[in-house]
């Protein structure tokens, strides 16, 4: 699964490159404890660099924020969970429920840390502009599941995305209190609305 690939990611960091070894000790650090949690002096001490080199890499604490969504982004939207969705799925419909699937792994694993986009909108505000990178990000997430519907034939693909969105979201927050199950009870759901957008 693609959180053990971070983690072994993470263990080589010491024989990438500093502005990678900075970006993957974010990456681990502000996907398990938020991006206040983690002071920079945390993040520059687990790449095992200097604080310079960490400024000339990333002027502040904000850029360093943002490459770390963009790296989430890649890692877990489009090489986890759109890629994972397509291949385990034969049609569109049962890509979508893919998703769920897919979620049901995530949230039975031991390192699962929830949504990093909701997380860091919901600590920084959607004025900030992690906020505002975190809701394109999120968007594009809606847009992969209103492409797969349009795919499907389904009507109203973009209201159908909105809808399947808060399954989504909805059973992150479910399995962050606690519930594993809750992409399983949220794909119980999903069948209902693709009968209903048919």
């Amino acid at each position: 699964m693609q959180h053990q690939q971070v983690v072994a990611a993470a263990g080589n960091a010491v024989a990438l490159r500093p502005r990678e070894r900075l970006i993957e000790a974010a990456y681990e650090m502000f996907s398990a404890r938020g991006v206040r949690d983690v002071g920079i002096d945390e993040v520059i001490e687990r790449a095992g660099v200097a604080k310079a080199t960490l400024y000339n890499h990333f002027p502040s604490k904000d850029d360093l924020v943002l490459a770390f969504l963009e790296r989430r982004e890649q890692r877990w939207a489009l090489e986890w969970v759109e890629t994972e969705a397509r291949d385990r799925g034969t049609t569109p419909e049962d890509q979508l429920l893919a998703i769920f699937d897919l979620y049901d792994e995530w949230f039975h694993d031991a390192d699962f840390e929830g949504c990093s986009f909701v997380n860091v909108l919901l600590e920084m505000g959607p004025e900030h502009p992690a906020g505002r990178a975190s809701v394109r990000y999120l968007r594009q997430i809606r847009g992969f599941v209103r492409e797969l519907a349009e795919e499907a034939g389904l009507r109203d693909p973009e209201s159908f995305a909105r809808c399947w969105y808060i399954l989504m979201k909805g059973s992150i927050v479910l399995a962050s209190e606690g519930d594993q199950d809750a992409a399983l009870r949220a794909k119980t759901m999903a069948r209902s609305l693709i009968d209903q957008y048919r």
